[in-house]
């Protein structure tokens, strides 16, 4: 939905090889704390989806069905980050990335960022932690997102 900034923590990952002596661990710790300042949901995001879609009821199925689609989602991730299947992992990383910043999970969007950069790094030991943060805040933004949008009035 929105292009990343040019000055996103992960412009320099993806632009090239990475520099000797530096490691996926360094980088993710920094990056997930600042991940955890980010709101779980941007209701910005969401008025915007419902103003693109001129309020026909789309943007809140949408965020229906994104939430319900929660613990498939996660599970997918999950399965590939621990099989260590880069192709899987990336694809579910991706998706979860897209469809989270769509509904405006914008913290739950950056740690899918930080867990692509990783898999893009061969380094799934600090995918593997980076899910547990995943898992706790995905559960948050679900909670969230009903709470404050789905169930709210129509």
């Amino acid at each position: 939905m929105h292009s990343p900034d040019s000055g996103s923590s992960s412009e320099g990952l993806s632009a090239g090889p990475l520099q000797a002596g530096i490691t996926a661990p360094s980088l993710s710790a920094p990056s997930q704390e600042a991940a955890g300042l980010l709101p779980l949901i941007d209701a910005a995001v969401l008025d915007e989806l419902e103003d693109e879609l001129a309020g026909t009821g789309l943007a809140k199925r949408f965020a229906r069905d994104y939430a319900a689609m929660w613990d498939q989602r996660y599970s997918r991730l999950a399965a590939a980050v621990r099989s260590q299947d880069s192709e899987s992992a990336l694809d579910a990383a991706i998706s979860l990335k897209i469809s989270s910043a769509m509904v405006g999970g914008v913290r739950l969007a950056k740690l899918a960022e930080l867990l692509e950069t990783l898999i893009r790094l061969g380094d799934f030991g600090q995918g593997k932690v980076l899910m547990e943060r995943v898992a706790m805040d995905g559960g948050l933004t679900i909670t969230e997102l009903q709470s404050t949008y789905i169930l709210g009035t129509d």
